[in-house]
């Protein structure tokens, strides 16, 4: 709210994304509250779900700005919209186009596709937007909310829950009781899959699309490509071109099931264009479909840290140093920061291991070592945190 409040009342069209269940819809809600509150009254919103089959009619570009042109007139006043899941509207970018340029209106749209601000839309709003994201909850957020809950628990049962269950708003709904969590974070995934990948997409090949999602679940966080899962899948004895594998994990993160991070090659500054690394949105969909998160504990660190720094602002890069990796290089137009994440420093070897990546690196921007460990090995200037602790601090 705090980022989306600046904007509200002015004429950029104020758009939402994110995998679908994660609260945009309850943001849409925040913010009426929020308007209301400010004296506008009920009678001067407008507010639409189009994944609601009694709004099925309006699903046309045309249709629906007829109608709400007719309201808008009627209601005679400044008019506040907000039309949840924007994508289900056939050429919807032309009607809220439309509307923005003929009335005098605050509008707000949600999607769950991240190509909803790609292609046509860039071309008719041309930097009349802002665009928000919305993630699922950080570890801050799922503690504040699993206390209302259970008072008396600690933030190592907090986080050992978290480390299982991720940060889907509605489980908090379900008392974050396992098995319904699981159920329900399931059922959510498939209609992921189904709504925003399949039917999106005309995918024919759903067997091939849900080995290529086990595989980068399985994978989160390793450096891999298209051509070593083809090769992979050529060793199951079924032939998958890397072109196809791609176009599949491509519609995956325009789902926002999936994120990409590109490798930065440190020393050379610049872009590598191949073995790039995944991230799942939500850590605790991939323990409710694959499992095995307690095992794979370094691997769910990483993503829990790299979520964390999405959330705030950060623009992540994997960095190459040599044969050796730095997990995250972190930028934002303060400045920098560079992170490696670790499970536990347990032994000496270890520590060091970590710690001397950052050795050859010259500039002074903060260096940070994240393990679970509860001493403090902080040592020549680089900082050492407790994962936990990190995600608990409003600033890195």
């Amino acid at each position: 709210m705090s980022k989306i409040r600046p904007f509200i009342g002015n004429e950029l069209i104020k758009v939402l994304t994110g995998i679908r269940r994660c609260g945009k819809s309850v943001m849409l809600e925040l913010i009426q509250e929020e308007i209301i509150e400010q004296g506008i009254s009920e009678e001067q919103i407008i507010a639409l779900n189009f994944e609601n089959l009694s709004n099925s009619h309006l699903c046309d570009a045309k249709v629906l700005h007829r109608v709400i042109s007719e309201k808008i007139l009627e209601i005679g006043k400044k008019t506040y919209l907000f039309f949840d899941e924007i994508q289900e509207v056939s050429e919807w970018e032309t009607c809220i186009n439309s509307l923005r340029v003929e009335f005098d209106c605050d509008i707000y749209i949600t999607g769950s596709n991240a190509k909803l601000l790609s292609g046509e839309l860039a071309t008719y709003l041309a930097g009349r937007y802002v665009e928000f994201i919305i993630y699922p909850f950080s570890f801050e957020e799922f503690v504040e909310l699993y206390l209302k809950t259970y008072a008396n628990t600690t933030i190592q049962e907090l986080f050992t829950k978290y480390l299982e269950l991720g940060g889907m708003p509605y489980l908090g709904e379900l008392s974050y009781e396992i098995a319904p969590s699981q159920m329900y974070l399931r059922d959510m995934f498939n209609s992921v899959v189904l709504k925003d990948i399949v039917m999106r997409n005309n995918i024919r090949d759903v067997d091939l699309l849900e080995r290529i999602i086990t595989y980068v679940f399985s994978n989160v966080g390793t450096t891999f490509s298209a051509s070593s899962i083809s090769k992979y899948f050529k060793s199951e004895n079924r032939i998958v071109a890397p072109e196809t594998i791609m176009n599949y994990i491509s519609y995956c993160l325009n789902a926002f099931l999936f994120y990409r991070v590109r490798r930065q090659d440190i020393q050379g500054k610049k872009l590598l264009a191949i073995n790039e690394k995944y991230y799942v949105s939500d850590h605790g969909i991939r323990e409710a479909v694959i499992g095995g998160n307690a095992r794979d504990i370094n691997l769910i660190l990483e993503n829990i840290v790299f979520m964390e720094l999405l959330r705030r602002g950060y623009k992540v890069t994997v960095g190459k140093l040599g044969e050796r990796e730095i997990d995250f290089i972190c930028e934002n137009s303060a400045g920098k920061l560079y992170i490696q994440v670790a499970y536990l420093l347990a032994s000496e070897d270890t520590t060091v291991r970590e710690f001397s990546l950052f050795d050859s690196i010259g500039d002074n921007f903060p260096k940070f070592v994240l393990s679970l460990d509860e001493y403090d090995m902080s040592r020549n200037g680089i900082i050492h945190m407790n994962i936990k602790d990190f995600l608990l601090a409003h600033k890195s």
